[in-house]
Order: structure tokens, then sequence, then C-alpha cells
């Protein structure tokens, strides 16, 4: 009996977590059941559940105050604990550890956020949306890799291990961008006791040589000072990543690698994506933030990552990945348009007004969305055409 059950359900539910489609989809369905929960029957009340207060009745100790801030400023920094380790362990031993590897997507990375966000200040260059330049900037790994999984063989590896050295380093690039432009004021006390506490993390780690218990505590105790210093707390969760001793690497990786994927993002997701769409409908969109977003994540993304990886490879910097064409490349710039994680993060520090975040919000997702399908629109018929040209 017990053995039926575990082929019925628990094999399957195995294989879907392992799957690297299973990330994408489960983001997908918490944003479609968010926006529909939202949209339909009890909205006021489901969002009005993400902003409960939790207030700790202690004067000297300041923690977040809402549940969605404590989704967004704690259990967040452990998504970005994640992101930090694999951008380690790529620096260290994987598609980034050399100079040659890294250049192809290291330049697609900064071509892709510099066209968009000067796409984005094209539109909102003199007015109060200035501060949601930051937006565009962004790739969501989990969405772009998602769908490129999801077409197969259609992708060749090479090009989605492109993709994927390519999201990273533009991770790499939107924590930059949080921790220098989208902090608050520095509270200097607070964010020297976070230096001297990375610092005493590190000393432990060389006196110990082990990686533990002590560290974690002290981990929290760095998440706690970098809240109070100005600085976004998240970016705690990438230095924190950065002490973890190379041998600890894949353990740690492993151990939370689920339960960010699985509950904390599509957590967020529901937090995040809990609006309720005006009456005017589409006419929000109509000004020139949304408008700004939605040109730069779906159109600045690919053709930032396109020109940029031709000057590298027209001037021998470097070359195309193996097995691909440009059609292939300005595919994956494509399935790089999606923002989502990180664009809807970006868009929460960016903008203080409600009503402003909302818009961001949908015009990412809307942008997010068309990016899906234009990009797997693309890479499935570039595919097609291949064959047929090799068939001949």
């Amino acid at each position: 009996m017990i053995k039926v059950f575990i082929r019925t359900f628990i094999n399957p539910l195995s294989e879907f977590f392992n799957d690297s489609r299973a990330i994408g989809i489960s983001l997908l369905a918490s944003t479609v059941l968010s926006l529909l929960i939202t949209n339909t029957f009890g909205g006021n009340l489901y969002t009005a559940f993400w902003k409960t207060g939790i207030n700790i009745d202690c004067t000297f100790i300041h923690l977040p105050h809402t549940l969605v801030h404590w989704i967004n400023d704690g259990l967040m920094t452990l998504f970005f604990f994640l992101v930090g380790m694999e951008i380690k362990r790529e620096l260290l031993h994987g598609e980034l550890s050399s100079t040659k590897q890294a250049l192809l997507p290291a330049a697609a990375a900064l071509g892709g956020m510099l066209v968009p966000a000067f796409i984005y200040l094209l539109f909102n260059f003199q007015n109060a949306f200035i501060g949601g330049w930051g937006i565009p900037t962004a790739t969501d790994i989990a969405f772009s890799l998602g769908v490129a999984s999801l077409l197969g063989k259609k992708v060749p590896l090479s090009l989605k291990i492109f993709l994927t050295a390519l999201a990273i380093i533009d991770d790499l690039g939107a924590i930059l961008v949080i921790a220098l432009f989208y902090g608050e004021m520095v509270h200097w006390m607070y964010l020297f006791s976070a230096i001297f506490t990375a610092i005493f993390i590190y000393l432990i780690n060389i006196i110990t040589r082990k990686f533990g218990f002590v560290q974690i505590l002290l981990g929290i105790v760095l998440w706690y000072f970098t809240y109070n210093s100005g600085i976004h707390p998240t970016i705690s969760g990438v230095v924190f990543a950065f002490l973890v001793p190379i041998k600890y690497l894949a353990t740690y990786e492993n151990k939370i690698h689920h339960q960010v994927y699985f509950i904390i993002l599509p957590l967020f997701a529901l937090a995040n994506t809990a609006i309720i769409f005006p009456g005017k409908g589409i006419e929000i969109l109509n000004n020139s933030m949304p408008i700004g977003i939605m040109l730069a994540l779906s159109i600045g993304k690919p053709i930032g990552i396109t020109i940029a990886s031709w000057i590298l490879v027209k001037s021998k910097m470097s070359a195309l990945p193996n097995g691909t064409n440009w059609s292939q490349m300005i595919g994956a710039g494509l399935l790089a348009g999606i923002g989502f994680t990180m664009s809807i993060f970006i868009a929460t520090l960016a903008f203080s007004s409600e009503a402003s975040i909302d818009t961001a919000k949908i015009a990412i997702l809307l942008s997010s969305f068309f990016s899906m399908i234009a990009g797997y629109s693309w890479l499935y018929f570039s595919d097609n055409q291949l064959r047929r040209k090799k068939h001949y």
C-alpha cells in the first residue's frame, strides 16, 4: 500500500520539483492565482492580509512591520543568499571562472542592462518616475530558463549555458543597483556593525575551518544590522553567501534550493502581485512610466544583448556559443526580457506611492508575458527553419 502511494503521489511530485521547468511553472501559477483572487472574490481582504501588521513590542529592536515586508526584507534575503552562492560557484569553477568564458555573457548582460535603462530614461528623464530606471535592467533566471527548457532540444545546450551565465551576471548587476541606488539614508553605526560582523564571520571561518550554526547565527545578526543601516537587507544575503567556504557551497545550495524556489518565491509572487486592476483598465498604462518599462524589457533587453554580443564577436574578442546562430541569440535576448522577480522587487523600492508600484507591476507582468511568448515562438521557429535548411 505504501509503495503504491509513493508511486502514485510522491514520485511524480519529486520529478516535478527536480524539473528545471517547475520553478517557472510554480511562479506563473502563483501569479495567476494571486491576480484571480484579488480581482474576483475577496480582493480587499486578500490585499489587506499581506499588509497585516506584525509588531514586536520592543523599543530597541527595529524589524519589518508587515507580512509583505517580512517576505520582501526577510525571506527574500534567503533568495539572495542562494543567488550569491550560485554567483560565487560560477566565478570559481563555472561559466564565469575564466575571462574568455565570462566575456560574452558579461558583455551581453551589460548591454541588456544599459539599453533598457536608457530607453526607460528617454520616457521618464524629467518626471517623478525617473527613479524607476532600475526596474527593466533585471532578468528573471527562473522564468527565462524555464521557458528555454520547455523547448527541449530546440535550444542548444550551449545557448542555455550562455543564458544562465547572462542571467547570473544580470542578477549580480541588479544586486549592485539595489545596493547603490535603492537604499535609504545610511545609518553609519549599523553599517559599521554589519561590516564588523562580516569580518568576524570570515575570521571564524579561518580559525575553525568549519561553517555551521555559529556562522548562521551571526548571519542573522548581519541581516539585522544591514536592515537598520539603510542599505537594503537582502544585500546581507549576498555578503553572507560570499563568506561561505568553497567546500560548503554545494551543501548549502542543496539545503535551501527547494525551499527558496518552491516556498519563498511563490510567497513573494502571491504577496507582490496582489494587484486590484483599476476601473480604468488599460488606460493606467497610458503614461510614460509603464510604457518605459514595457518597451525597455520587451525591446531594450534583446537589442542590448544582441548588439553587445555582436560587437564582441565581430571584434573577435569572443565567439558565439557552439552550435548557435544569431537568430537563436536574439531569441535568448527576448527571453531575457522576462523581468518578473527582480523587476517587481526593484519596483517596490523605486516608488513610494502604492498606485505607482501597482502600475509598474502590471507593466512588468505584461512585458514579461510578452517576452515569454515572443522568446518561445522565436526560438521554436528559428529551430524549424534551421532544420529545413539542413534537410535541403
